[in-house]
């Protein structure tokens, strides 16, 4: 393939979208571990993930948020066949893998479109509310990458998907009668925020305090079900923490970008989008 032809291919979504502007931002970590605490409070969801997941090992815990991380990395700035790759491998995956509720004794599919459609709103919720509380986003640009991200739903099974910071609202108080924090979701969310670092002391000195604030930007409803008050006060300081931290971080060198990340940083400053 010529340089010019893959510079043409820009996957789901390219130079001018929000979601490459938005998945530019190291403050972002903050939203993927949101996401997981998050996502752990739908009862069957994560009763699939403690039966085939290595979530529940604190020595791998970690290791599967990073390949969660590179999933999205290759998602968001692909070419048209290394997502398709890559969604294709996700689908192949969960096609396989079964849940089963002793419970009712009843087995469930790891890829029911429900399952799905949860845990891709999960993951928006965190990525567009931390990008709007960081200054990263207006409210007109947070709806834009919220439809964009429907793209990325599809391609792993999703449907039916919300296209709207109001849409996602709506989607969560429907669904919210049938959350609970179970002790699969406690286990998980501890080995997460407590997971062994393959990391210098100096980076692992950040995990607890970036956890922390993982936990304190989820909505006050999920914060209460996980036996925290809730308080607006907490939003407040949840917000104030994320706009200094991407200031903090915005000038702190960080490690060698991926090549595609190399690639949209260029591709977006020829066209004239990427953020100064």
């Amino acid at each position: 393939m010529t340089a010019v032809a893959d510079d043409t291919d820009t996957g789901l979504f390219g130079p001018h979208s929000a979601t490459w502007r938005v998945h530019l931002e190291p403050v972002l970590y903050v939203g993927g571990m949101r996401a997981l605490i998050l996502q752990a409070l739908h009862p069957w969801v994560m009763l699939g993930t403690y039966q085939n997941s290595a979530l529940f090992d604190p020595a791998k815990a970690f290791a599967r948020f990073v390949r969660t991380a590179e999933f999205v990395g290759i998602r968001t700035y692909g070419t048209t066949s290394e997502v398709e790759a890559a969604a294709g491998r996700v689908r192949r995956l969960h096609a396989k893998l079964r849940g089963h509720d002793p419970a009712t004794g009843r087995a469930f599919r790891l890829d029911d479109p429900q399952g799905l459609l949860w845990v891709h709103c999960g993951e928006i919720d965190s990525y567009v509310d931390v990008a709007v509380r960081a200054g990263i986003l207006d409210d007109a640009d947070a709806d834009r990458y919220v439809a964009e991200s429907v793209r990325a739903a599809e391609i792993v099974g999703a449907a039916d998907v919300p296209r709207s910071r109001a849409e996602l609202e709506a989607y969560f108080d429907e669904v919210r009668p049938r959350l609970r924090l179970t002790e699969e979701a406690i286990t998980g969310t501890v080995n997460l925020l407590t997971a062994r670092l393959p990391a210098p002391w100096s980076v692992k000195l950040t995990q607890p305090p970036v956890a922390a604030l993982a936990f304190a930007t989820m909505p006050r409803w999920a914060r209460r079900m996980y036996g925290s008050p809730g308080l607006p006060t907490t939003d407040l300081s949840a917000t104030l923490a994320l706009k200094a931290l991407r200031a903090t971080v915005a000038r702190i060198p960080g490690p060698p970008e991926p090549p595609r990340i190399q690639r949209a940083r260029r591709l977006m400053a020829e066209a004239g989008t990427l953020p100064s």
